[in-house]
């Protein structure tokens, strides 16, 4: 939720020998609803994709926007990784008021609150202390007054309402079933029994932010569930659009790659990269 595109990077170094790794950054002071920003998400990704094969990655607040974008572009992507989605908040008894509550914190009460959810957030005990200094900041990063607006979004029930029994692309469902904050696992299974091409793979030992996790590597879960792009039956090897440590541009948000090889910086502070054959958007 923080949309910041730096909590990944413990799977940069083995994604990027077959991505292009880019991600979608959102402004901390950001308040667009979910068509905004699924427009936007859906203008970025298809000016970076090109003529290739798009991998579309979303974990948690960003699972419901990689579904708001897939539902409105039905032809943008060509597989979906869907962790630990979000789209069970509205029916959590706390879900209604978090985001009210969240909008009336003075910014240093606000600030405090982010310590009382870092262990919820996370399996600290499997995080090492670099990446653990990153969630911390990367949630202390978000205005109290877009954490509402964000948590509202996760909030609203046209989440529930999203058609995902049109959803024809393949669909990888990764669940922590240590989740201490929403119920991963549940909600992995719900969503397997609606879009037609599902399958889903739990994360035993693992909690929310389980990218973080030092045990935890998408790129060998990707390879053993045949998705690398060799393995799905393409000639083409892959980019990634999904890592971004910040908002370039003054629009609200913007599609930049950080890591991808052969990375330089452009006339405008931008990062570009020789684009490899197939993309994942993150």
């Amino acid at each position: 939720m923080d949309g910041t595109g730096t909590l990944y990077q413990r799977q940069v170094d083995a994604l990027a020998t077959v991505f292009d790794i880019r991600c979608l950054a959102i402004p901390p002071d950001d308040c667009t609803d979910w068509s905004g920003l699924a427009e936007q998400a859906v203008a970025l990704i298809s000016d970076a994709q090109g003529n290739r094969p798009l991998y579309l990655c979303g974990e948690s607040f960003g699972a419901c926007l990689a579904l708001q974008i897939v539902t409105r572009a039905s032809q943008l992507a060509d597989y979906l990784v869907l962790i630990n989605s979000a789209t069970a908040f509205h029916r959590q008894n706390w879900g209604s008021w978090a985001s009210s509550i969240t909008r009336w914190l003075p910014t240093s009460a606000y600030s405090l609150s982010t310590y009382g959810l870092w262990p919820l957030l996370a399996a600290l005990h499997r995080i090492d202390a670099p990446e653990r200094r990153s969630l911390l900041t990367a949630m202390q990063s978000v205005t109290h007054r877009s954490a509402a607006w964000r948590l509202s979004l996760l909030a609203d029930e046209a989440l529930a309402q999203l058609p995902l029994e049109t959803i024809q692309q393949p669909v990888l469902l990764l669940a922590a079933a240590a989740d201490r904050l929403l119920p991963s696992v549940p909600e992995a299974e719900r969503l397997a029994r609606r879009l037609p091409h599902a399958q889903l793979r739990v994360l035993p030992h693992s909690g929310h932010a389980c990218l973080l996790e030092r045990d935890i590597n998408l790129f060998n879960i990707l390879q053993k569930e045949q998705w690398l792009p060799a393995l799905v039956g393409s000639s083409q090897r892959g980019c990634t659009v999904g890592a971004a440590l910040h908002a370039v541009s003054p629009t609200p948000a913007a599609l930049v790659n950080k890591w991808g090889k052969g990375s330089a910086p452009d006339g405008h502070g931008r990062m570009t990269t020789q684009l490899r054959p197939a993309c994942l958007a993150w």
